[in-house]
């Protein structure tokens, strides 16, 4: 059964969905009036449904049914990382973090950013295709790009991580994260955090860690992040 997104969805209502929804709908899968199709609403809910009308331009159906037993995160994962001068890896990024469980992204603007500006409108494109692609109810959110130090002045969870590279001592991921818990991991652009970033980071609280023995790029350290909290959170 095929997965479509729309945040409104309620048990018994009426759904409209976005032009581009309907448009892979209608047009890409041909589905027609009568068919069953699952809907997410990015918060959790799962529902089944049934094509009303299906249009090139509209595309309606009636709610009927609530899936229970939706396999829902145990944990909290917040990733804040600067985004690559090569927007397609970042891009790539952000669909497998999504892939492996993401809830919030945040791109930060850093001392050596080479990309200063970033438009989420197909971000959260890709999120969405990626949410349906690995069967995810919960839709992550994509934050606006936002200076490191302003950053650091956000509300923040306990857990607190910043991946760097410099030669200072680190404690492998592995040892510090727990299961279960909201955390937060920074992750600076392609010349690293600034010794400036870094020791700010350190006096509110963030622990420095390691994501192994090999040097990774920004995208890679990201996927690498998710993926360990993925393995620790099964």
């Amino acid at each position: 059964m095929h997965t479509f997104y729309c945040p409104d969805a309620v048990l018994g209502g009426q759904v409209f969905l976005s032009e581009q929804e309907a448009a892979h709908c209608a047009k890409v899968l041909r589905l027609r009036q009568g068919e069953r199709i699952e809907i997410i609403d990015g918060k959790g809910n799962k529902f089944i449904a049934e094509i009303t009308l299906a249009t090139k331009n509209v595309c309606s159906a009636k709610i009927i049914e609530l899936q229970k037993n939706v396999f829902l995160r145990r944990y909290f994962n917040h990733i804040a990382v600067a985004p690559t001068k090569n927007v397609d890896r970042f891009e790539w990024m952000v669909e497998k973090a999504v892939e492996f469980g993401v809830d919030r992204i945040t791109p930060l603007l850093c001392d050596h950013s080479e990309r200063k500006v970033l438009k989420t409108d197909r971000l959260e494109k890709i999120i969405v295709s990626a949410v349906k692609q690995s069967g995810s109810v919960v839709m992550p959110v994509i934050d606006q790009l936002i200076c490191f130090d302003d950053f650091l002045k956000s509300e923040l969870p306990q857990f607190k991580f910043i991946a760097h590279c410099e030669d200072t001592q680190k404690q492998f991921i592995n040892k510090v994260c727990i299961p279960e818990c909201q955390s937060v991991v920074l992750i600076g652009p392609e010349g690293d955090f600034s010794p400036r970033e870094i020791a700010s980071a350190l006096e509110v609280g963030f622990t420095p860690i390691s994501l192994g023995n090999s040097r990774l790029r920004t995208e890679t350290a990201g996927v690498a992040v998710c993926a360990f909290l993925a393995a620790l959170n099964c």
